[in-house]
């Protein structure tokens, strides 16, 4: 199993702290941090590209990242990942259908959503339950979903 890298950047966000990991040339991975987390400045250029864009995502939901990304999922998850960049800003789809689209399930869709290492920059925030919001980070309640509330009306679809 591969070592997980330290964080590069604790970052400041709206709603808490974002963790940024990255190795030498890709982003590897964005944790929610306590809001109570110490920062941390980046320690490299690829960790400053990153809270760059993430800051200029939280001035403008328009912005489109463009990070160099490492992302370790299986074929299913990788899959559902590419359908989530696909979700224009400011629109969400349902798990159901979404499954549907890619002849899979809603739990499946759900657990790749939730498996998503490099969340906000792959919006998996904008796959929603047909009754709800849905989980978010592998969480169904608490202060997690109100990370996902508010990214969610940031960009004006809730």
């Amino acid at each position: 199993m591969k070592a997980i890298p330290p964080y590069q950047a604790k970052l400041a966000a709206p709603f808490g702290v974002l963790g940024i990991r990255c190795t030498q040339d890709v982003l590897v991975g964005i944790d929610f941090l306590a809001p109570d987390t110490a920062l941390q400045p980046p320690g490299d250029g690829l960790s400053r590209k990153v809270c760059e864009q993430l800051m200029a995502y939280f001035a403008n939901p328009d912005f489109r990242f463009n990070l160099p990304l490492q992302l370790n999922g299986t074929a299913h998850q990788s899959k559902v990942w590419r359908a989530m960049c696909a979700i224009p800003c400011g629109h969400t789809r349902q798990y159901g259908a979404l499954a549907k689209e890619l002849a899979s399930s809603a739990r499946a869709v759900g657990q790749a959503c939730g498996a998503n290492p490099v969340p906000i920059v792959i919006p998996c925030h904008r796959v929603v339950s047909k009754v709800g919001l849905g989980g978010f980070a592998n969480h169904r309640e608490g202060s997690t979903l109100d990370i996902k509330r508010w990214l969610l009306a940031h960009e004006g679809a809730i």
